[in-house]
């Protein structure tokens, strides 16, 4: 089964369906829910010395956390209990399970202004901080005094465990306002949150972990919830051709590149190089005849074939499209050609093989669009935010704040495959079908990442993956030869180059 990632509005259905319908109460989901976390920390911290040091807010995360603190203590944990509201405020479920735990005379401690000194000394000295003061419910800045005490922990070094979502981070944009705890880790319930992986939200989550307390996951499809999916290591593997023991050149497929100029020879061949890499049985590379010789002496394993003309360039004649499984048009191709009447002739020729357009071909592509000229099926966008901006109109900062949404509307309106690259890569599909990539690093931040990203889509396309699984692999894998690579070298020093021999050694 695919893992979900919900908003705010959404995790809040989901358990009022479980309270209401299936009549499991509240209080019994805030049990189970400090259950998971305690089950958590005896893990990573089996040591019963480990001073924990616990921050409950006045809603159900601070119930979460009076589960956690009495659930600690019952095992033997030394635990330091603080609430960061007035006991006045606590109202339904919340005050049911803070009852429970004054009720077993447990150390507990009320913040104030006068005691923030002492607060101050119990975070320090702990082994590990517990954040359970706002939960997914924060709309806005963070007030005083949880601000206060968000800066005290955001300066110890010692690991910060988040309860649902670090308190302050926004659970469906990914927003922080004025401030937000820096987890360690967060230990989330039912499934990850939209905010994980957007705004903001990457730079405070740490590692995560999705937590079952009896919400059942399947009422995403019983109650018609439209949620994003998680791009996971299952997921990619599923999607990723599987090869025949038996099987020869012809059949792992045919892929056309079509792209390069004078200043951008290596984008060709880095995306050659890719799907030669990552399996593909054969590559044909039509490139401009002014780079023909370095492209030919770089990438000899592909079929050549010259694109004639400087401003003015046409397909060669002797292509014969129908043998291509999958074509990406593109990389490094410069704006100074006659780029939209090139894409609107590879256009004509096709028939049901997808097309991946990429780097400048997305330009080219907008210009098409904006003429209404007619766009097969199967094509698949990769921008960047920039070329999304481009393609769209909005800002790059107004791309990067409303991600999901801006690639949903415009991979449905245009009826075509979209990988919006960027820190977590959002895949979109012509169904409105929405799946967020929570994986990759600054490694890929380097000219010709992209060109290796097409090259894996176009061999995995060619394999016979379909648009979305061709995504989905390609996206994955990327990723994560840039994560291993960064944790094994540096994160400075890989190239796209470095990126490809990883793949060839580790799919």
């Amino acid at each position: 089964m695919y893992m979900y990632i919900a908003g705010q509005k959404e995790m809040q259905l989901l358990d009022q369906y479980t309270m209401e319908t299936i009549g499991l109460p509240g209080v019994v989901l805030m049990e189970n829910a400090g259950g998971a976390v305690v089950q958590e920390i005896v893990r990573d911290f089996p040591e019963l010395k480990t001073t924990i040091v616990i921050l409950a807010g006045s809603g159900n995360n601070g119930a979460d956390g009076f589960v956690i603190a009495r659930k600690l203590m019952d095992i033997g944990y030394p635990v330091q209990l603080w609430l960061a509201t007035e006991q006045s405020k606590l109202t339904g479920d919340a005050k049911i399970h803070f009852n429970v735990y004054k009720k077993r005379g447990l150390p507990l401690h009320f913040f104030t202004e006068e005691n923030i000194e002492l607060l101050n000394s119990h975070i320090l000295l702990a082994d590990v901080i517990i954040d359970a003061l706002l939960g997914t419910g924060i709309n806005g800045e963070v007030r005083s005094p949880i601000k206060e005490i968000i800066e005290l922990v955001n300066q110890s070094p010692k690991p910060i465990y988040a309860v649902d979502i670090p308190s302050g981070v926004n659970a469906t944009t990914g927003e922080v306002n004025n401030i937000a705890v820096k987890a360690s880790k967060t230990i989330t319930f039912v499934m990850p949150k939209i905010g994980f992986f957007v705004g903001d939200g990457p730079k405070f989550i740490g590692e995560w972990k999705a937590a079952e307390i009896s919400v059942p996951e399947n009422l995403v499809v019983s109650l018609n919830l439209d949620l994003p999916q998680l791009l996971d290591e299952k997921v990619a593997y599923q999607a990723l051709p599987k090869r025949d023991p038996h099987g020869h050149k012809g059949t792992f497929g045919h892929c056309l590149i079509v792209g390069g100029s004078t200043p951008y020879v290596g984008a060709p061949i880095y995306s050659a190089k890719a799907a030669f890499h990552s399996g593909v049985g054969l590559v044909s590379l039509a490139t401009p005849e002014t780079i023909y010789p370095i492209v030919a002496a770089q990438c000899p394993e592909s079929l050549l074939f010259p694109l004639t003309g400087e401003i003015k360039i046409t397909l060669p004649h002797t292509l014969d499209f129908s043998k291509f499984k999958s074509i990406a048009f593109g990389p490094g191709l410069g704006r100074e050609i006659n780029g939209e009447e090139l894409l609107e002739s590879l256009f004509s020729k096709v028939t049901t093989q997808p097309i991946v357009i990429d780097a400048d071909g997305i330009y080219f592509f907008k210009q098409l669009i904006d003429a209404n000229k007619k766009v097969p099926e199967n094509v698949i966008l990769t921008p960047h935010p920039g070329e999304m901006a481009t393609l769209t109109g909005p800002t790059v900062a107004e791309i990067e704040k409303n991600r999901l949404q801006i690639a949903k509307e415009f991979a449905t309106q245009h009826e075509i495959y979209l990988l919006l690259k960027g820190h977590r890569p959002i895949l979109a599909t012509p169904k409105g079908e929405l799946w967020i990539n929570p994986h990759g690093n600054d490694a890929l931040g380097k000219g010709g990442s992209g060109d290796v990203l097409t090259g894996l889509i176009v061999s995995f396309l060619a394999q016979g993956a379909s648009p979305l699984e061709a995504m989905q692999a390609a996206s994955f894998y990327h990723a994560i030869a840039a994560e291993k690579l960064g944790n094994e070298r540096s994160h400075y020093g890989i190239t796209p180059t470095d990126v490809i021999e990883y793949i060839a050694k580790n799919l």
